[in-house]
């Protein structure tokens, strides 16, 4: 018989065998919603299954959603398994329906949905993805239009059946002359695992255990775990991922280990290495698959459109076509040498290297890149990038809960990372072993952190990258005094204002993003609420300037007379993207703020030219009250003999003209620019190297951009001077910035 549509209610997905995690993938009680303003075409209400599912029931479906492309790398395949995460924008799909593939052929097949996060109203926000592509000829691509149907059916199938399907797995380590092993049996065998997904297509499991010795001892730092994703339909199809982890929050001894490690995964060696250093509270992971000649050699292409529409990312140009040379100089760079355990691929290793850089913006430039172009090589840096953010010492879980520790009660509320208040008292503030070495050459920082795995958690639904993404979220307000940030509150308001703002790009990700029964989900929920409202008291109940400008106001904020305005600009696009989240709090913020960056390219007595200098002053000194209009913020920056040119030296005219005196935008104006700057200056450039794709105009533009989008008076006005300035940069190098208004 045909499988119905369903209106409301079951819902499919996932569990945790453990009560912590029971029902991660619940559905709600909203009853389906209208379609959105994206594609829904109407299509036919009943197809045949595909040839070679013969026997199945017909499936009915209903609305097309998206689609995604299936790109084949490698020889001619035939019942080839995926695995995807795909968002669904609001109001789209409800928790009781399912998903069906309509192939380019016309042919149907059914998918299984785990449902793993729900908007405010309801309906589903993020679905993880299987199915079992029938053939795919070398080479060749296909389009699969994603609609809805019914509901997945939950599996039946337990940790015993995997037990018994004869999969093995295991990772071996020696340290200091002694073994130590941990199996994939001994990990189904231990209580607390993960079900992450559950149907009749594939089903995945995340177990752990011990590294023990011979003599059955526990190393007291390491940890093995194994995450299985089994398509038991198909035989010896699953795909392990072994990890392995130095990253206990409260033993004692935190140190780097050297080891020499081999890991193994159905008999044969998928990873081995003499002399591994692997640095504290940090892990890595190797993935293979059971029948290595039938590994699915695919490439998974999201509809980038869809994507960017849901407002899960920010808009990023569309028109922006990625260059050539700069996808072939990416991928140059991903190498044997940078990936793999304990390797960053193309991050920064010190993450508080000064300067424009890559990996620094919204998303990471290789992450746009693959937006844009869907391009393998810009495919291959983003995820060589999520795979090596486990390489940071950043990674503390609590061993009596399993998760990323939380700091939200009285016994870890004084949790620190600092390193300088280890002297106050016994854990749970960390500290390195007596004679151990915890040097590592990577180096974490809040104010040049980079969003590492956000966005390839969103489109591979894999475990791994979501609790990276919950690790790095979670240290984020540790690296202080607990007074700092609020005694477990996770206030980010302590930080350098660039580090504020990236910490809440990360923090409103993970809010936004974690399954909605995790038990970490109300946790990073709330710690936004938290900063929000700090923010909200601290900006726009206390207005402390006419400007919006961050001055320094606010309870363990540092006062200031001048401000870095792309600093200013990153914080102010983080209130506009945590709104577009759906973060509602986050608008009247946004909306106190944006005077600031619409005030430099619009306020009368303020010339655009100067709207994104290196500094500028906004009161006489830290003690005295902030200027009253954008006027005098001009005048005492720019109304003396001398201003600053794009590299902060003081020029002036040879002529003693001064630059307060030409015509905002003129031709004397660029004139005045380029006899002080001994350069030629076209009129209409902006201060702050304006043609680079990191320059400070190319900072400003995703504040300008959520400025115009929220309604902000005179942003609209703003966003068309800045849009037709002269010198712009070429984005299809870097389109880190290249946000626009939706």
């Amino acid at each position: 018989m045909a499988v119905v549509l369903a209106a409301c209610g079951g819902g499919s997905g996932s569990s945790d065998s453990t009560a912590a995690m029971a029902d991660m993938n619940s559905s709600s009680a909203a009853k389906a919603t209208a379609i959105g303003d994206f594609a829904s075409h109407p299509v036919n209400p009943t197809l045949p299954a595909p040839a070679n599912q013969i026997g199945t029931p017909e499936v009915v479906v209903g609305a097309v959603l998206t689609d995604i492309r299936i790109r084949n790398t490698g020889m001619a395949q035939t019942n080839t398994p995926f695995t995807f995460g795909q968002i669904i924008a609001v109001g789209q799909m409800s928790p009781g329906e399912g998903l069906a593939a309509k192939l380019d052929d016309g042919k149907l097949i059914p998918l299984q949905a785990d449902i793993k996060a729900t908007h405010a109203d309801g309906s589903v926000r993020h679905v993880v993805v299987s199915g079992v592509l029938p053939s795919l000829a070398a080479g060749q691509v296909r389009t699969l239009q994603l609609v809805k149907s019914s509901p997945s059916t939950r599996s039946t199938l337990t940790l015993q059946d995997l037990a018994a399907s004869g999969l093995t797995s295991k990772v071996t380590i020696k340290l200091n002359n002694v073994q130590y092993t941990a199996s994939l049996a001994e990990a189904l065998a231990a209580p607390g695992a993960v079900a992450w997904l559950s149907g009749n297509v594939a089903n995945e499991w995340i177990v752990s255990t011990p590294l023990r010795g011979a003599d059955g001892s526990v190393h007291p730092l390491l940890n093995a775990r194994f995450a299985v994703r089994w398509y038991s339909g198909l035989e010896n199809q699953a795909r392990v991922d072994v990890i392995v982890e130095n990253n206990k929050t409260f033993a004692a001894g935190a140190q780097n280990l050297t080891y020499d490690v081999n890991v193994e995964v159905s008999g044969r060696e998928i990873y081995a290495k003499t002399g591994l250093t692997h640095y504290h509270h940090a892990r890595w992971h190797q993935s293979a698959w059971w029948d290595a000649s039938r590994a699915p050699t695919v490439q998974l292409q999201h509809n980038a459109d869809y994507l960017i529409a849901s407002k899960a990312v920010s808009n990023y140009d569309r028109s922006v076509v990625a260059d050539e040379s700069t996808l072939a100089a990416l991928g140059k760079k991903i190498t044997a040498a940078n990936t793999g355990p304990m390797s960053i691929g193309p991050v920064v290793a010190y993450m508080g290297t000064a300067g424009g850089r890559p990996d620094i913006g919204p998303l990471p430039s290789w992450s746009v890149l693959y937006l844009l172009s869907m391009d393998q090589r810009a495919l291959d840096a983003m995820m060589a990038a999520a795979d090596g953010s486990g390489s940071w010492s950043i990674h503390y879980r609590d061993e009596k809960t399993g998760y990323p520790v939380r700091t939200d009660s009285e016994a870890n509320k004084r949790i620190s990372t600092h390193m300088n208040l280890a002297h106050l008292g016994p854990l749970p503030v960390p500290r390195c072993a007596a004679g151990g070495s915890c040097a590592s050459p990577y180096s974490s920082d809040a104010s040049h952190q980079p969003s590492l795995v956000y966005l390839p958690y969103l489109l591979t639904g894999d475990y791994y990258y979501l609790e990276e993404l919950q690790f790095w979220a979670a240290s984020n307000p540790l690296a202080t005094d607990p007074a700092n940030s609020g005694q477990g509150l996770g206030l980010v308001r302590w930080q350098q204002l660039r580090g504020q703002a990236w910490s809440l790009r990360t923090l409103g990700h993970v809010a936004y993003i974690t399954p909605d029964a995790h038990p970490l989900k109300g946790y990073f929920t709330k710690q936004v609420d938290n900063n929000l409202a700090y923010y909200h008291e601290t900006f726009v109940n206390g207005n402390p300037n006419q400007l919006g400008v961050y001055d320094g106001t606010g309870e363990k904020a540092f006062r200031m007379n001048q401000s870095a305005p792309w600093q200013d600009d990153f914080f102010t696009w983080s209130f506009g993207y945590l709104a577009e989240l759906g973060f509602g709090k986050a608008t009247p913020i946004l909306e106190w703020k944006a005077k600031f960056p619409v005030g430099r390219m619009t306020a009368p007595g303020y010339c655009w030219i100067e709207g994104s200098p290196y500094t500028l002053k906004f009161r006489d000194n830290d003690k005295s009250p902030s200027y009253t209009s954008m006027a005098d913020v001009y005048a005492a920056n720019f109304g003396g003999a001398d201003i600053a040119n794009d590299d902060s030296k003081r020029i002036s005219h040879p002529q003693g003209l001064k630059f307060i005196d030409q015509e905002c935008g003129s031709q004397a104006q660029a004139d005045w620019l380029s006899a002080a700057d001994r350069m030629k200056w076209p009129r209409g450039r902006m201060i702050g190297y304006a043609d680079s794709t990191m320059g400070y105009p190319a900072n400003m533009q995703p504040a300008l951009s959520v400025a115009a989008t929220s309604g902000i008076p005179n942003a609209a006005l703003a966003w068309t001077i800045f849009a037709n300035r002269a010198a712009k940069p070429d984005y299809s190098k870097g389109p880190q910035w290249a946000i626009v208004p939706r």
